[in-house]
C-alpha cells in the first residue's frame, strides 16, 4: 500500500485542485451575465464548467487512491507475467 509520508503531497494536491475549480467557476460567473441568451452559439461556459470540474474530480481521486491504483495494477500485470 502507501505510508503516511505521502499525506502531505496527497493533501497538496487535493487543495490544488480545489484551487483550479474554484478558479473555474469564478471564470464562469465573470463570463455569464445571468441573461438567457437566445442564439445557437451554445452553452460554452457550462462546458468549461463541466471539464474543469471534471479534472477536478480525477485528479482528486487520482490524490487519494492513486498508490491503491498502483499497486493495484502492478500486481494485475504481475499475475499475468
Amino acid at each position: 500500500m502507501h505510508d503516511d509520508r505521502t499525506a502531505p503531497r496527497r493533501s497538496a494536491a487535493f487543495l490544488t485542485t480545489l484551487r483550479v475549480a474554484l478558479a473555474g467557476l469564478l471564470v464562469l460567473a465573470a463570463a455569464s451575465d445571468g441573461r438567457a441568451r437566445r442564439d445557437d452559439r451554445g452553452d460554452v461556459p457550462g462546458w468549461v464548467m463541466v471539464t474543469v470540474m471534471t479534472a477536478g474530480i480525477v485528479a482528486a481521486i487520482s490524490a487519494f487512491a492513486g498508490p491503491v491504483m498502483a499497486d493495484m495494477v502492478r500486481a494485475a500485470l504481475d499475475s499475468v507475467q
